[in-house]
C-alpha cells in the first residue's frame, strides 16, 4: 500500500496535465463462478468431487486519463456436497484437483477471501507500469485459471511497446500468493504448499519450509522480425534458485500454416534455494526441454501436432505453485515438470461450431507422454508412469445470455504400467476419468 501511494505522489503532476479531459472516474466488473468438479479414480479408489461457488470483484478509480488505481477481492465458497478431508482408506490420498477449488492449505476453511489485487496503473504514451497485487503471464508464472481463484503475484511490471507487433517487458516480484491459498508469501515461502514429491535419494523431498530466496526478475521481448517470422523470448531469475530461459520462434510458412519450436533452459543459481543437499529445491546444475509444433488454421477450424523433449541431462523444475508450464504439449489436468529423459507427443484439434443462439468453441486433444522408470526419483519426481491424455475443452456463446459463459472440460488418462495393480502409482494420476463444469457470468 506504502508503494502504490509514493507511485501516486510521484506521477500527481503528469495526472495534472490531463485534469481537464473527460473520462470515466470508475469502473466496477467481475466474474460469479460456480463450478463443479469430479474425478472417478479406479475400482475401488475413492472417487472426489466438489461444488464451489464465488469470483471477484474489481473497482478501479482514474485519478486522471493515464493514471488508475485498483483492487480486487476473490472468494471461493465449499458448497460442502463431500468432506474433502476424508482421505482414501487404501492409500491415504486426499482429492488432487477438487481441493484446488478452495483453501488447499487448510481445507476446513469453508469461505476464502483474499485480496488478491491493489495496484496502481500507469499508461503513458508508448510506457505503462503497475505496481502493487497483480495478474502476470509468462511461461512458467501465470494465473493458471482453473480453479476457483488463480495464483498472483506482488510488484512492479513494465510494459513498453513501441509499435504493433514488438513489446518489452521487465518485471520484479517479491511476494507470491499461490493458486488456492489465502495470503501472498515471500518467493521462498510460496514454493512448497502444493505437494513436493520426492528427493533425489527417493524420500519425501524436504525443501518446503527450507527454501531461501528474496525476489523473482522477468525480462520478455516479443519482436516481430519479418511479416513471416516472430521472436518471443523470457528469461526468468529467480533469486538463490534458478535462471528459466525460454525461447520461442515462429515461422509463417503460409496463410494457413504455421512452424513454431521452444527451448527452455534452465541452470541452478547460487545454493538451488538450501546449501544443504537435502534440503535444496532446485538439485540439478542444469537442464533442457525441446520442442516443436506445426499448425493448420482454416477460419475458425485448427489442427496441431506438437512433440517435447525432455532431455536426461537435468529434471526440469518449476514451481507448481507459480502456474503451469507454457509448453507445447501442456493438456490440462496433468503436468510435464518434475521429469527429465522424458517425450510426449500430443494432437489437437479445435473447431467453433453452432449457430447465431449457440456457439460452442471446442478443443479436442490426444496426447502419450513416455515417462523415466516410477523407481527413480532423480528422474521422475512424483513417481508419474507413462500414461495416454485424452481432453475434450468447450466454451459456450450463448446469445440471449451474453455475460453467461459456461465452460465443460472431460478428461481421460490410461496407463497400461506394470506397477498399476499398486494403487498409489495411479490414484488422482492415470487410471481416471475427470469432469469439470464451470459457470462463469460476468458482469
Amino acid at each position: 500500500m506504502t508503494l502504490i501511494a509514493f507511485l501516486c505522489l510521484f506521477v500527481l503532476p503528469v495526472a495534472g496535465q490531463d485534469s481537464n479531459m473527460q473520462y470515466p472516474k470508475s469502473l466496477l466488473s467481475g466474474q460469479w463462478r460456480t463450478y463443479y468438479m469430479a474425478t472417478v479414480n479406479k475400482g475401488s479408489l475413492k472417487d472426489f468431487n466438489a461444488l464451489a461457488t464465488g469470483g471477484y470483484v474489481r473497482y478501479e478509480y482514474r485519478i486522471a486519463k493515464s493514471l488508475r488505481i485498483g483492487g480486487a477481492l476473490y472468494n471461493s465458497t465449499n458448497l460442502g456436497i463431500q468432506d474433502l478431508q476424508i482421505a482414501d482408506p487404501q492409500t491415504g490420498r486426499l482429492s488432487r484437483y477438487e481441493e484446488g477449488l478452495f483453501d488447499r492449505l487448510d481445507l476446513a476453511n469453508d469461505v476464502v477471501i483474499i485480496l488478491g489485487e491493489l495496484y496502481a496503473y500507469l499508461a503513458l504514451a508508448d510506457h505503462d507500469f503497475r505496481l502493487g497485487r497483480m495478474k502476470i503471464n509468462s511461461p512458467l508464472i501465470n494465473p493458471q485459471d482453473g480453479r476457483m481463484i488463480p495464483s498472483l503475484v506482488q510488484g512492479l511490471w513494465y510494459r513498453y511497446r513501441p509499435e504493433p507487433g514488438r513489446q518489452l517487458q521487465l518485471g520484479v516480484i517479491n511476494r507470491m500468493a499461490p493458486r488456492s491459498t489465502v495470503e501472498f508469501l515471500k518467493i521462498g515461502e510460496s514454493i512448497g504448499p502444493y505437494p513436493a514429491g520426492r528427493g533425489v535419494d527417493g524420500g519425501p523431498a524436504r525443501y518446503p519450509g527450507n527454501t531461501d530466496s528474496g525476489y523473482v526478475v522477468l525480462f520478455n521481448a516479443d519482436v516481430e522480425i519479418t511479416p513471416a517470422v516472430r521472436v518471443n523470448l523470457w528469461n526468468q531469475y529467480t533469486d538463490n534458485i534458478s535462471n528459466s530461459f525460454y525461447l520461442q520462434p515462429t515461422l509463417e510458412l503460409s496463410p494457413t500454416i504455421q512452424l513454431q519450436g521452444e527451448w527452455l533452459h534452465q541452470n541452478r543459481v547460487g545454493e538451488g534455494g538450501n546449501s544443504i543437499d537435502s534440503l535444496r529445491y532446485f538439485t540439478p546444475v542444469h537442464s533442457d526441454i525441446l520442442g516443436a509444433r506445426i499448425r493448420y488454421m482454416e477460419g475458425t477450424s485448427g489442427i496441431s501436432l506438437s512433440y517435447t523433449r525432455i532431455l536426461p541431462g537435468g529434471m526440469f523444475l518449476s514451481p507448481r505453485e507459480w502456474g503451469r508450464e507454457d509448453l507445447f504439449s501442456f493438456q490440462k489436468r496433468e503436468r510435464s515438470e518434475g521429469t527429465a529423459d522424458s517425450h510426449a507427443v500430443v494432437a489437437s484439434y479445435q473447431r467453433v461450431f453452432g449457430e447465431e443462439k449457440l456457439k460452442v468453441r471446442s478443443i479436442a486433444s490426444l496426447g502419450h507422454h513416455w515417462k523415466p522408470d516410477i523407481g527413480n526419483a532423480s528422474l521422475n519426481k512424483y513417481a508419474m508412469p507413462d500414461y495416454t491424455h485424452a481432453n475434450l475443452d468447450l466454451f459456450f456463446d450463448l446469445a440471449a445470455l451474453p455475460n453467461l459463459k459456461p465452460e465443460l472440460l472431460l478428461t481421460a488418462k490410461f496407463s497400461d504400467h506394470r506397477n498399476m495393480g499398486v494403487p498409489e502409482v495411479f490414484i488422482n494420476k492415470v487410471g481416471l476419468f475427470h469432469l469439470s463444469l464451470v459457470l462463469n457470468y460476468n458482469f
